[in-house]
């Protein structure tokens, strides 16, 4: 038998490789799917089928390649969209993979068309759950995507088809949902590698919820909505175009770089530490490993992205771009940072504190102003910085009319958002910014005068 999870780096994505008897199925998978054909081959299996739990918003799905690839046949779920490929799953349909069944149950809420996925053993009894984007660890799926007029009905359809239709399976089933830790696509998702619906039932905090009303209550709330979901949505329907194999982006030396800069966003994806010591005048700081979660709220579709990294290969980099729709990466700087200064090329600097030298500059009388990035969840549960402005990093570049023109300190939990905002706001003209390295995390450790001041 063959069962994997192929987790994807950035989006907190999961797919599934499963196959009985040389036949295998891939659920959900992702746009780069070379890792479906090389495990499948190396098992000796071949893809048949791939199944869609949803439309999905956060990342582009890779049903149209591996099909075209494989000869698979694409089997996606909500049907009330205009989907240009493949054929809609009905609730209560099977597929034979072996010895073992695989059956559709409809599970709105997420989506109106939502479908999950039951893995029955030999014996036809359920063994595996793949849950899509209906019940996670720790979390469930978001209700608003429809519009925040809708997500009450859409809570309702969630919290039936989890009493109704999920938990009914039993304790002992395995459940495989479509995100982990760190997903756009539900709230406080915990991070537990693998999870059954017996721990969910005891452990997952909206399992404990009283009643319908309450859940609904709860959980019919509008979450951020990065303005990349708009594009996923689109490409997920249409169905996106080809990437395979994945274009390496040209290197290109120094005073080249320089010059496609001049129409191009440059994209900086190295720790934020290196990135204040020494930059290309202009570029935007998001450091790799928080691509997924913010460059759908900064990068733009189109116009040309050139990436500087820590002068290691930018695939990876190009990798997680592409699986969410960009695919305008053109070129990245040969050599790095080094190779820049080596040109004698301009280059520009942000300031960086750590917490202990804030703290003796504020002992010493002086009161910066400061901008706390933070979320609003963040300041409820952790408290608000006194005096300080605060505005979300997911809302700056839509409101920098309401960033102050004067010297800034930018505060986040640890500095690595604080980077990004400072990138942005030196992009746009703002001087004399200051990020806090260390961020919130840093300060309460220490006795700062800034005070943490919890809100009513």
């Amino acid at each position: 038998m063959l069962f994997e999870r192929i987790e994807s780096e950035g989006l907190a994505h999961y797919s599934y490789l499963i196959g009985d008897t040389n036949e295998a199925i891939v659920i959900d998978p992702r746009r780069d799917g070379d890792i479906y054909l090389e495990r499948a081959e190396r098992a000796g299996f071949h893809i048949a089928h791939v199944l869609e739990t949803h439309r999905n918003e956060d990342y582009v799905i890779g049903s149209v390649e591996l099909a075209a690839r494989t000869g698979a046949e694409i089997w996606h779920a909500d049907s009330q969209w205009p989907y240009s490929y493949g054929q809609p799953v009905e609730d209560g349909q099977t597929w034979s993979v072996g010895g073992l069944r695989l059956q559709a149950i409809h599970a709105p809420g997420h989506t109106p068309g939502m479908m999950n996925y039951v893995l029955h053993d030999a014996t036809g009894a359920p063994w595996v759950l793949f849950s899509g984007d209906t019940l996670f660890a720790g979390s469930v799926g978001r209700t608003d995507l429809l519009g925040t007029e809708r997500a009450e009905e859409m809570a309702g359809l969630l919290y039936d088809t989890i009493h109704d239709a999920l938990l009914p399976l039993g304790d002992g089933v395995i459940v495989c949902p479509a995100h982990g830790a760190g997903s756009v696509c539900g709230a406080a998702i915990v991070d537990r590698p693998w999870t059954t619906i017996g721990i969910e039932r005891q452990a997952n905090p909206a399992l404990q919820v009283s009643s319908r009303s309450a859940f609904i209550a709860r959980y019919a709330q509008a979450l951020e909505r990065p303005p990349y979901f708009t594009r996923m949505e689109r490409l997920n329907v249409e169905g996106p175009p080809p990437i395979s194999p994945l274009r390496v982006p040209t290197p290109l030396p120094p005073k080249a770089f320089a010059r496609e800069a001049e129409r191009a966003l440059v994209l900086d994806t190295r720790m934020e530490v290196a990135f204040l010591a020494s930059h290309v005048p202009g570029a935007l700081s998001i450091w790799r490993g928080g691509l997924g979660r913010f460059a759908g709220w900064f990068l733009p579709y189109d116009r040309p992205i050139l990436l500087v990294t820590d002068g290691e290969d930018p695939l990876p980099v190009v990798r997680v771009l592409a699986r969410m729709g960009y695919d305008n990466v053109v070129g990245h700087l040969a050599g790095g940072m080094h190779a820049w200064h080596t040109a004698g090329l301009d280059s520009a600097t942000l300031s960086g504190v750590t917490v202990p030298s804030l703290c003796t500059y504020l002992d010493e009388g002086n009161r910066p102003a400061i901008l706390d990035v933070r979320s609003d969840a963040e300041v409820q549960e952790e408290g608000a910085i006194r005096d300080a402005q605060h505005l979300p990093i997911t809302q700056v570049a839509q409101h920098l009319d309401a960033v102050p023109r004067q010297p800034l300190h930018i505060f986040c939990g640890s500095g690595s958002r604080s980077t990004i905002v400072a990138s942005l706001l030196e992009r746009e003209g703002w001087r004399n910014l200051t990020v806090v390295l260390g961020g919130t995390r840093g300060w309460t450790s220490v006795s700062c005068p800034i005070d943490l001041v919890q809100r009513a």
